[in-house]
C-alpha cells in the first residue's frame, strides 16, 4: 500500500489538481471543496480531493 498523504496543504493541490493557489481558494470559498483547520493552516483531506473531482465528472455529463 503506498504512503498517501491522508491532509493536503493548498501548495501541494497546486500541482495535483494543476490549479493556481487563488482558484483553490475560490474553491474552498465557495464549498466545492471542503477543508480542516490544523492550528493555522488550511488542510484539505484526500476524500475531499476525490469528492470534488466526482463532482467534475457528474458536471460534466
Amino acid at each position: 500500500m503506498k504512503n498517501e498523504p491522508v491532509l493536503y496543504r493548498v501548495c501541494d493541490l497546486t500541482q495535483i489538481l494543476n490549479l493556481s493557489r487563488t482558484v483553490i481558494f475560490d474553491l474552498l470559498r465557495t464549498g466545492r471543496l471542503r477543508s480542516v483547520k490544523q492550528g493555522r493552516a488550511r488542510l484539505i483531506p484526500a476524500s475531499a480531493v476525490a469528492e470534488y473531482l466526482a463532482l467534475l465528472e457528474r458536471e460534466a455529463a
